[in-house]
């Protein structure tokens, strides 16, 4: 390897929630992640249901009454 062209490689802490999750190499000394396997539903099986926007809300006002009927 050549002297002063590669990165400086650290043993790379990665964070979830202020709690160490794993160790990797790295060019970084340490991440912070808000997404990692150990945290989301598809690898976990816990589904967790968030309406933050109120989407179901503003579809079943959109959709109300007789939106569905055959017009004339």
């Amino acid at each position: 390897m050549k002297d002063g062209i590669h990165p400086n490689l650290y043993n790379c802490k990665v964070y979830h929630n202020g709690e160490v999750v794993m160790e990797v190499g790295s060019t970084q000394p340490e991440m912070h992640v808000e997404v990692w396997s150990g945290s989301h539903p598809f690898f976990t099986g816990k589904q967790q249901f968030i309406d933050a926007a109120g989407r179901v809300e503003k579809f079943q006002r959109k959709f109300q009454g007789n939106y569905f009927q055959k017009k004339k």
